[in-house]
């Protein structure tokens, strides 16, 4: 039976500490609801009908997201009834339930701080030819955006929702769905916060509409999930995601790590993993350089766990931490052996603008009062900007701020190559990444910056597609010598190089017998002997310089021998 993440509720006689706790400098918030997690039904129906008798035998009552796919209920104790005592007595009830857990409730990767691509930064400080939108150029975004813009990708966005009708975002949101169930939330169109607005901006901001920003996706797509952080909201927006068969899902945001991960939000991970969906988190948020951060936290440590950041070939997502204008870790960003890789996340730390330049809210938001949170965060005072006469953007910076412009990349390479694999993906963005010549992971940047024309000129490099071929001979021959010819192409996905023919390999069968490979050749014809009276089969299976191998063709060419008269 399960041990209880998150508060240590377990089944009378189990021990609820497994191992030590991991200890972050975040406190936890809960919400006073109950994940419980039941074993598969099989159906809707029969989940429905598990739930149904669970509540009739503990008087719990159903209060968030049900999410079937992974067997998630979310419920609340009876009246006067302790979350502890509620635990105990659904344990009791049904043998389906696999873990029960007090619910926590995520904190967004942001540090609060006072467009674009040619117009130069005004800020006193800046660099002399530093634009707005530096970080673009910096990240190689512009040869990324030659090779593709984007179109079709879909990026989505589990965050505080966003104001629709921002010009950067109004034609790129493909829906909105809400999860948010905290008092005078409001729709998923809406943005109370702030951060979901800067973070989808910085994804895929509406691109060559003469204002503002381009997102790092430039023509990507956004699916919008307001989230109020609980793990039952999360849960139910990565699967929600993943069942509308996005490129990408960008989080945010993230918890001390003080608590083992709730079964939920681990099932829901591993659902859109095995899905093929790429998925980035937020690294911690709240280091010093003298006392970097090394536990980041979920979602970002259940995507690269802790001990697996150096090896390329371990992780389900990506945890991403950020860099500085000087390409050094940022103070306030995760460090350690969790850390996948880096993205810009601020400009001139200590000085003015500190942040990223991103779209924000036209109503002013809990960033700027200082009553975001948990935890509480001081009010961004001097974040929003006026850039072009228009009051509808801000300096943000935070780990919150890197995530999305390597969600978005993510995202259009898995677009861009549909064959990729997310596991390929992962990998393609942590080789691709700038570091210094001969260097390889560190715990401050993990992999290194990202590097977006590097990742996409090397997904389009990718070639699983198998080569075709097609042979001819004559039905029917007197000769004892037939000339075979055939021809080949390597096909690939829009946008992608193939590989090209490497070579053929040419099969025989005689009298329905088993076939063998009587030749390999780069050539594309032969003189094969046969014999008289004899009936043969032939076909050529093409083998790509990528070593895609062509499968046996239905069609099959063949010959009839026929004796002289």
């Amino acid at each position: 039976m399960a041990l209880l993440a998150l508060a240590g509720i377990a089944p009378a006689g189990a021990n609820p500490v497994a191992g030590t706790p991991r200890t972050g400098v975040l406190t936890t918030s809960y919400t006073g609801r109950v994940l419980v997690t039941l074993r598969p039904a099989g159906s809707r129906r029969a989940h429905a009908s598990t739930v149904r008798a669970l509540l009739a035998r503990t008087g719990g009552r159903s209060a968030g997201p049900v999410v079937p796919q992974i067997g998630l209920v979310t419920l609340r104790p009876p009246a006067g009834e302790t979350i502890a005592a509620f635990a105990r007595s659904l344990w009791r009830a049904d043998p389906h339930v696999v873990s029960v857990s007090r619910e926590r409730r995520f904190s967004l990767r942001l540090v609060p701080n006072d467009p674009a691509l040619v117009a130069p930064e005004t800020a006193a400080m800046a660099p002399s030819g530093t634009t707005v939108q530096w970080w673009a150029a910096r990240q190689d975004l512009p040869r990324g955006w030659d090779i593709t813009r984007g179109a079709g990708a879909v990026v989505a966005v589990v965050d505080t929702g966003a104001d629709a009708a921002h010009p950067e975002l109004s034609s790129k949101i493909v829906a909105t769905i809400s999860s948010d169930s905290s008092i005078g939330a409001g729709p998923a169109t809406s943005d109370q916060a702030g951060h979901g607005t800067h973070v989808a901006s910085l994804a895929c901001a509406a691109s060559n509409n003469a204002i503002g920003l381009a997102g790092a996706g430039l023509d990507c797509k956004l699916l919008i999930e307001k989230s109020d952080l609980s793990d039952a909201s999360v849960a139910a927006a990565i699967v929600d995601a993943t069942d509308r068969h996005v490129d990408a899902i960008n989080m945010s945001f993230g918890t001390d790590g003080s608590q083992p991960a709730a079964r939920a939000v681990v099932d829901a991970v591993n659902y859109a993993y095995s899905h093929n969906v790429l998925m980035a988190a937020a690294a911690a948020d709240s280091a010093s350089a003298a006392q970097p951060v090394t536990e980041q936290g979920d979602p970002a440590n259940l995507l690269q766990p802790r001990g697996t950041g150096p090896d390329l070939a371990q992780g389900k997502g990506l945890s991403v931490t950020s860099a500085t204008f000087a390409n050094q870790r940022a103070s306030f960003a995760g460090s350690g052996s969790e850390i996948s890789m880096a993205a810009y996340g601020t400009f001139l730390e200590g000085r003015s603008p500190a942040g990223i330049f991103g779209a924000f809210p036209a109503a002013p938001t809990s960033l700027e009062t200082g009553s975001i949170g948990p935890p509480p965060q001081p009010p961004c005072t001097s974040c929003r900007s006026t850039f072009q006469g228009d009051n509808r953007y801000a300096y943000l910076q935070g780990t919150s701020m890197s995530t999305p412009m390597v969600t978005a990349v993510g995202a259009v390479m898995r677009h861009l190559n549909p064959d990729l694999s997310a596991a390929e993906i992962i990998r393609l963005l942590k080789e691709t990444a700038q570091r210094p010549a001969g260097s390889g992971w560190s715990p401050d940047l993990g992999w290194g910056i990202l590097d977006g024309g590097g990742a996409l000129d090397a997904a389009r490099h990718v070639d699983h597609r198998p080569p075709v071929s097609t042979l001819t001979a004559p039905r029917s021959s007197r000769s004892r010598r037939l000339r075979l010819r055939w021809s080949g192409r390597d096909a690939a996905p829009a946008g992608v190089i193939a590989s090209g023919v490497d070579h053929y390999e040419l099969w025989r069968s005689v009298d329905g017998r088993r076939a063998v490979k009587i030749a390999t050749t780069a050539g594309t014809s032969i003189v094969a002997r046969v014999r008289p009276g004899r009936r043969y089969a032939f076909y050529t299976l093409a083998v790509d310089r990528a070593g895609n191998r062509e499968s046996r063709p239905r069609r099959i060419a063949r010959t009839r021998v026929l004796r002289r008269a």
